[in-house]
């Protein structure tokens, strides 16, 4: 049988949906059928097993949630300081507002992850390839702080995100006067990165 690449793109972004919606033991082959709006088989013709499908899965995800090459070089006309950091940390918290079907996806690879050898070991390459990428972009980009910054910030905003995700509110005067999550990602660059 000839695969269409365009069915195969529309197979898993219908099982990015359904591994947000419904976790990884709701991602079975005919529920993607079905999100997909296919006839029952469809998936199982394109994806070898589940695992093959978790791998397109999280690559995938890395392309989706990825930032927009022109928001970027937008961002880098502005004077290297805090406040640019900041408006990177903005972007990434209004892709993750306009794609939260995404975000939840890969938090919920992330728990498969724990219980799947190969799927750890792939995820977390490409998970470490994005701190390694975000650690020399912040660097070669001459933006204030280091790898260490780099790092805090990636795990401060990995929080907030989770939190805001799963649990809208939670933080709400948790530090007074800090109720949303544009004011705690302030907060977390001014505590994490250097001023210029």
């Amino acid at each position: 049988m000839v695969r269409n690449p365009e069915r195969r793109a529309a197979l898993v972004d219908a099982a990015v949906e359904v591994l947000a919606a419904e976790g990884a033991r709701g991602l079975t082959f005919r529920a993607v059928d079905t999100a997909a709006n296919v006839p029952t088989g469809t998936s199982s013709n394109y994806f070898t097993n589940r695992d093959d499908l978790f791998h397109h899965i999280d690559t995938w995800l890395h392309q989706r949630l990825a930032p927009d090459p022109k928001a970027v070089e937008r961002l880098l006309e502005l004077p290297r300081n805090r406040e640019l950091v900041t408006a990177f940390m903005h972007d990434l918290l209004r892709r993750v507002m306009n794609d939260r079907t995404g975000f939840l996806a890969l938090m919920e690879l992330r728990l498969e992850a724990t219980r799947r050898p190969e799927l750890r070991a792939s995820l977390m390459k490409s998970l470490r390839a994005d701190l390694d990428f975000g650690i020399t972009f912040h660097t070669e980009s001459g933006l204030p702080g280091g790898a260490e910054d780099v790092t805090l910030l990636y795990l401060g905003m990995l929080g907030l995100i989770l939190e805001h995700l799963t649990m809208p509110g939670l933080l709400d005067d948790a530090i007074p006067g800090v109720n949303t999550p544009d004011d705690l990602v302030r907060r977390l660059v001014a505590r994490i990165v250097p001023d210029a």
